[in-house]
Order: C-alpha cells, then structure tokens, then sequence
C-alpha cells in the first residue's frame, strides 16, 4: 500500500496492479467491475493511476466467489449498489441464492432424465450392435424415431 501522496499517488490506496495481483485477476478485469459497479470508481492519483481503497480487494474476492455460485455480475453491482448506499440487500442477496438453488436442482433433475434416456439408448444400441455381425447397424438413425426435446431458454439444458 502506498503510503505518500508525494509520488502522485492516493493516499493509502491499491494500485491498479497491486490489486490485481493480490486478487489474482487481471487489470481489465477491475476496470469492468468498476464499470458496471461491482467496484466503486477508483480515486486517481495526480498521475491518473487507479488507485481502490483496502477494502477493493474483499469486494473482488467475494464477487468471484460469488459468480462462482451462480450470480451475475448484473445482480452484484445491484447488490454492491445498494449496500454502498448505506441500505441492507441480505434479503435480497438471500432470494437470489435460493432462486440459484431451485435453478441448480431443475438442472440436476434434467440432467438426471438425460442419464436415463442416455443410459437406455446405449442398452438398446448394445442390442443392436450385436444382432449387426459386424454391419452397419445405423445407431444415430435410429435417434430419428425418438421424441424430439427441446432447449430450454437460459442455459441449452434439455426437458421434455
């Protein structure tokens, strides 16, 4: 952390790099958080380095964790917003994980019908292989006769 204003730094701040480097994220990375609000906009040193506040780095490292589970980046510079307002999102940020759950365990129930179908074509196509001697035995073909599904809009998981 620089400690003098005397090199045209921001008292006590994180350069950009610095940031980065402790966050282990890109440069660019922070500047798109700041863009869209994740990171509040960054004080600049007489210089015009960015430099963020100590508390930069938790921000950071809380929204990767957080994407990781699922939220946009859309909804952490909502949540981030209003926290730096001085409001309380917990009710919020609580909704949106449980609204994360419902879409994690729609996706498993699926994928778990995925498994079946999947699980029953390779038997059926055992038998096929089989009766074949060494023929073709056209197995993509006969995925003809099988019900369509379709997409589902968000993620490309499939239903019936």
């Amino acid at each position: 952390m620089r400690q003098s204003a005397d090199d045209g730094q921001v008292r006590g701040g994180l350069r950009s790099g610095e940031l980065a480097g402790l966050a282990r994220v890109s440069t660019d990375l922070l500047r798109h958080y700041e863009r869209i609000g994740v990171l509040p906009k960054a004080e600049r040193g007489a210089n015009g380095y960015r430099a963020y506040p100590a508390a930069a780095l938790s921000r950071v490292r809380v929204t990767r964790r957080a994407v990781a589970l699922g939220f946009t980046l859309a909804e952490l510079g909502r949540i981030f917003g209003v926290r730096d307002r001085g409001g309380a999102p917990c009710r919020s940020v609580r909704a949106l994980a449980e609204e994360k759950l419902r879409q994690v365990e729609k996706s498993l129930a699926e994928l778990r019908a995925l498994r079946r179908q999947l699980s029953g074509m390779l038997a059926e196509w055992d038998v096929r292989l089989r009766r074949s001697n060494g023929k073709r035995a056209d197995l993509l073909y006969g995925l003809e006769r099988l019900p369509m599904r379709e997409k589902t809009k968000k993620k490309g998981f499939i239903r019936k």
